[in-house]
Order: structure tokens, then sequence, then C-alpha cells
């Protein structure tokens, strides 16, 4: 899939890592995606941004343990109005945790919560645009929410960030629903209220690229990391679960064989 310059207002447009040990995930990601490492300077308050080949794939940040956090992935979300964006959440269900913040030249940040209570990202970009790779081996490739309040939750995402949503499924077993459609799927809403283990919240998963999920898993234990769910064959491709050295859950596809 080619680079890109810029996300469609609502789409993910960048990842991040909150992580207790960011020495340990900087070697961890390194070693797993060939990512390189570079810290965004003291004023961005030890900021590091990871590299693929030379194109921006996401961020990490510090956990120093005082939000009470565990170490996670998080995913924003574009836009055009941080602060619409963010008042638009508030009115719809959500609540804003981070106020929108100007992030220098880099661009607008906000995190709010859905209307299910999931932690969402808002970006509206500056100089920052965003990651500008995905869907290639290393880089991230599915963005889905898995909720336990669906209806309102689609809802939400329609009202808030603008969504063009799709039906994919909406049998008592499968409930999902896509931002675009087709080729041009962006994104998906799950309804996990079935299944999400009792004190899980609601929550954003991150899957990453690989050609073969299970030399990846191989991998992520042989560096320090854990298999959350082993591969398994889906009608989109081999799909697996994992966690980083510190805990950080995070998700692999292996597109299938055409």
């Amino acid at each position: 899939m080619p680079n890109r310059d810029s996300a469609p207002v609502g789409a993910p447009c960048w990842i991040e890592l909150f992580t207790s040990d960011p020495e340990k995930s900087e070697v961890f990601y390194g070693e797993l995606f060939g990512w390189t490492a570079e810290a965004a300077g003291e004023e961005y308050g030890g900021y590091i941004n990871f590299s693929k080949d030379g194109v921006p794939v996401a961020g990490c940040m510090r956990n120093d343990g005082q939000s009470g956090s565990p170490d996670v992935w998080s995913v924003y979300l574009a836009t055009d109005d941080a602060k619409s964006t963010a008042d638009a959440a508030a009115a719809h269900g959500g609540q804003v945790l981070v106020q929108p913040m100007e992030v220098g030249p880099q661009g607008t940040m906000a995190l709010v919560t859905d209307a299910g209570s999931a932690a969402i990202g808002i970006w509206q970009p500056g100089v920052h645009r965003g990651f500008g790779v995905h869907g290639e081996p290393g880089a991230p490739a599915w963005f889905e929410l898995f909720t336990r309040d669906y209806d309102p939750s689609v809802d939400f995402y329609r009202e808030v960030f603008h969504w063009d949503t799709h039906v994919a499924s909406d049998t008592p077993e499968f409930r999902y629903t896509t931002l675009g459609e087709g080729e041009s799927q962006l994104a998906g809403i799950m309804d996990a209220s079935g299944f999400i283990p009792e004190g899980v919240p609601a929550h954003w998963s991150v899957y990453f690229m690989v050609d073969d999920a299970d030399a990846a898993l191989a991998r992520i234990t042989e560096l320090g990391g854990s298999i959350v769910r082993p591969a398994e064959d889906t009608p989109y491709g081999r799909m697996a679960e994992a966690a980083d050295p510190t805990g950080a859950h995070f998700k692999l596809i292996q597109p299938p064989t055409s």
C-alpha cells in the first residue's frame, strides 16, 4: 500500500504506545517490526517517534504510573477541529479526559471516551500528519473497537467523527460496523458484549501486518513478549494477539493467500 500524506477526517491517523519502559519497547519493536526510534526533543517530554523505513509509523511516551493506566496502545482519529470534536464527544455520551492542547507546531491533541467508555484520541494535524504508511508488514493495518455498547458507539462515531458507517454483519453472533466499505474500509466496531471478560473495559485494538503470524509470535516470545491468543485462520487472514515485554497488548494479521 502506498504511503499517504494525511488521513481522511475521522480515520485512524496515529497510534501511540504508553509504556513503563520506553527503552525496552524501542528494542522490542525495533527487532520485531524493523522500526527505528528518534527522540522528539526535551520540549515534548521525552516523546519518541517510531519510523519504518524512514516513514513515521507510531509514537511512544513513558507511563510513570501516576495515571493508574496500564501499558497500552492507543488510537487517534483525525479531525480538522479538535475543540469542536471534543465538544461533540461530550454532547454525544462521551467524556473529555484531556482538553484540546497544542503540541507545538505538530498539531492539536485531545483525549476523550466514547459512548461505551472506550478511550479514543483526537488529532488535528499541523506539521505532524500522522503515520505515513499502513497496511504493509511492520505497519498498522487495522483498528477495531471492542464495545459492550454497540449501537450507542456506532452512533457516537457517526455523529462525532462523521463516520460513513456500513453494517458488515448484523447477526446475534456477529454484529460489526465499518468506517467505509470494501477496499476503502479504515476501521471497525465490534459488538463484544458477549465475550469481553468481566473487568476488561471497552477498548480499541491495533492490528499490525506481518508476513507470517506464527513466525512473528515465535519472535515475540524470544524478545520477551508473550502470546495472548495463538494464530488462527479467519476469512480475513491469519490473526493472533500478543503482549510486549511490559504487557501492552496488540494484534497481528497475516493477509490471506490470494
